[in-house]
């Protein structure tokens, strides 16, 4: 087209430094076919989710989840500060009769109509090491601390293995804020199998180029994406999302088929400048989800018979993930 002399094809070749599009070498039947899907998606959403990000999701915004998630978060904050403020207020309290206690005291005191009994009841002082002395408060706080060293226990061998809140350093500083948020740019362009495979791959550096070639050349840290494709190695990313072995995760099941969204495992990932694991991912957490998520079964005949019979047994309770087996051991472990 350039070649040809075309003005509009010329303006742009100029425009952006004469830079030419890479060739993928494909053949006239794939062009063909491409122009052909661009065509029918021509005012359709542009995501599995109808955003221009594929999570469903504005920037700046969560999900349901992440909201319900974020509203969980703000009940347990307020609540936390109600207590507080419960603490502060008996600790007033406490100093207020004390120094009532005090003042009353020194009054009585001065008073020379008291007698003898009632001069000692008026400096009588309680005796502390009865208290600690007795049989019956050893007892009780034995009691106690040994259910709260039991309790940490079982907490801490409940935790073993839960990474919540993992924040590792990676090896070059992305920015999901900036390039799925602020930019809006699909999570499909950089995980290509996220709706496609089991598992949502990390990007090859061939992917981040194919904007950098252009943008930000002179950045430190896009520098190391060109350092490692010079050196042909990998760029080492940390895994912060890890499931067990023993555990059968499919991203596809869930993204494409269940329609779930990003941020209802991830989190407001839009809005993260550094990832990190926002869900507990734990067996209880899953198993909560599929008996609470109800299953999309609109024109689907497959779930037709499945759907009469729950409503036949169970019509009050909606048809969830659960409803088909979801919490079936052989689901996730096989």
């Amino acid at each position: 087209m350039v070649a040809s002399g075309d003005e509009y094809s010329v303006k742009i070749f100029n425009q952006y430094q004469k830079q030419q599009m890479p060739s993928f070498q494909l053949s006239d039947q794939e062009i063909t076919s491409i122009v052909a899907w661009v065509t029918s998606q021509e005012g359709q959403a542009t995501g599995p989710n109808d955003n221009a990000n594929g999570t469903g999701i504005k920037p700046g915004e969560q999900g349901p989840a992440g909201a319900d998630a974020a509203a969980a978060g703000a009940d347990g904050k307020s609540m936390n500060i109600l207590l507080i403020v419960l603490v502060v207020v008996l600790i007033v309290l406490v100093v207020t009769l004390v120094i009532i206690a005090n003042i009353m005291k020194d009054v009585l005191r001065g008073r020379k109509d008291l007698d003898g009994r009632d001069r000692e009841i008026l400096e009588q002082r309680f005796d502390f090491s009865k208290i600690y002395k007795s049989t019956a408060v050893r007892a009780i706080v034995g009691v106690v601390f040994v259910l709260a060293v039991l309790y940490e226990s079982i907490q801490g061998a409940m935790g073993v293995g839960l990474t919540q809140g993992y924040q590792p350093t990676q090896p070059i500083a992305f920015s999901h804020k900036l390039h799925a948020g602020e930019h809006q740019i699909n999570c499909a362009y950089c995980h290509t199998s996220v709706y496609k495979s089991r598992s949502a791959n990390i990007p090859s550096a061939n992917i981040c180029m194919n904007c950098h070639s252009q943008i930000k050349t002179e950045s430190p840290e896009i520098k190391k994406i060109y350092r490692a494709i010079e050196r042909k190695q990998p760029i080492q990313w940390v895994r912060i999302h890890n499931l067990p072995d023993l555990a059968y995760f499919n991203h596809a099941q869930h993204t494409q088929v269940g329609g779930v969204e990003c941020q209802t495992c991830h989190g407001p990932i839009q809005n993260m400048d550094v990832v990190y694991q926002y869900s507990p991912l734990t067996m209880g957490w899953c198993i909560n989800c599929h008996r609470e998520t109800p299953l999309n079964t609109k024109g689907n005949g497959y779930y037709d018979n499945l759907v009469k019979l729950h409503d036949k047994s169970n019509g009050a309770v909606p048809f969830t993930v659960s409803s088909n087996g979801g919490t079936e051991c052989s689901k996730c472990h096989y």
